[in-house]
């Protein structure tokens, strides 16, 4: 059996606020997919963008495989009428698509999970450090008594 994969952009839910998802395929070579496979791929610093119709995933990062820019670029599989939901979607000011998760289906192909965020502001953010921070000392007590 395969082990399951699932690698995480763990920046993602610091950073934005995640308004929609949607579960994408991706054009991959072996070597990437192997880089997969190792779970040796970061994407904490990856976005998508659209070009000519199409979406692609930039500033993925392979380790396996050779560093050029061409390599750090990955084409997302959807349907014509997710693009053009997708695309209207992320029009609006402020909004970014950017990939949450990689994992590996039950007939083993590479999926990504992207979604359609907006951006945290700085005082957004304090306040998830004091909601983390709460929870860490919750879970101290309750381990104590």
């Amino acid at each position: 059996m395969q082990e399951n994969i699932n690698i995480q952009n763990k920046k993602a839910s610091f950073k934005y606020h995640v308004q929609k998802k949607y579960v994408a395929g991706m054009v991959l070579t072996g070597l990437q997919i192997k880089s997969i496979r190792l779970k040796k791929v970061n994407i904490d610093y990856a976005y998508c963008s659209f070009d000519l119709n199409e979406l692609f995933l930039y500033n993925i990062n392979f380790e396996n495989a050779t560093s050029n820019n061409k390599n750090n670029t990955v084409k997302l599989l959807l349907n014509k009428r997710e693009l053009n939901k997708i695309k209207k979607e992320s029009m609006a000011p402020g909004l970014t698509i950017i990939p949450l998760k990689i994992f590996l289906s039950q007939n083993g192909f590479a999926k990504i999970q992207i979604g359609i965020s907006k951006g945290k502001k700085n005082y957004d953010k304090r306040q998830s450090i004091k909601q983390r921070e709460a929870k860490v000392k919750i879970g101290r007590i309750m381990k104590k008594s």
